[in-house]
């Protein structure tokens, strides 16, 4: 069995919850819900969403490199949102980050998190193994929000994906009865 490795990010929450930043078991890192948080534990962004998301983030992506991985490794993200409605300044955030390798991901909107200024909570699930194939570890720049994902398909993928005609079924005309009233 491998050893299981336990990264804290010393913010205050986690010795009251007793929870580590990053745990990481074998070639499974998890890392735990994360906030807008300075290195001192200070709320960043109060009241903006493409802020905190930006933030959570690079708290994630240090977590990461603690543990001598990069955001390249994370194969699914979880966001938690006080308010759907500002999904897309959370999705730019996530897109400027994970552009060139895009992890499964899931935004669900949540009453209200730990402290009233937080808008946006991040987990992250990273895979270590060997081949994982890792991504850059630069910080994106802010206006690459128009940057274009890059996904690769194979040429099975791109044959099925091939514009192909939009059918509409019709509903059957109904049959007239051939009774006498």
């Amino acid at each position: 069995m491998s050893a299981i490795t336990r990264i804290s990010s010393n913010t205050p929450w986690e010795p009251v919850a007793g929870y580590s930043r990053l745990v990481r078991a074998g070639d499974i890192v998890a890392v735990s819900g994360t906030t807008a948080t300075d290195e001192r534990g200070i709320i960043v962004g109060a009241g903006q969403m493409y802020v905190q998301a930006r933030q959570a983030l690079i708290n994630i992506r240090t977590a990461l490199e603690r543990a001598g991985l990069s955001l390249g490794h994370v194969i699914r993200t979880r966001m938690f949102v006080t308010d759907i409605a500002r999904f897309a300044e959370a999705a730019r955030a996530h897109k400027e980050f994970f552009s060139d390798f895009p992890p499964a991901c899931s935004m669900v909107e949540v009453r209200r998190l730990v402290n009233p200024d937080m808008l946006i909570e991040i987990e992250a699930d990273a895979y270590a193994g060997a081949g994982a194939k890792s991504g850059s570890d630069r910080a994106p720049a802010i206006d690459a929000a128009d940057a274009k994902p890059k996904l690769v398909r194979s040429p099975k993928a791109k044959a099925k994906t091939a514009k192909k005609p939009i059918v509409i079924a019709k509903k059957p005309a109904a049959k007239k009865s051939s009774r006498k009233k």
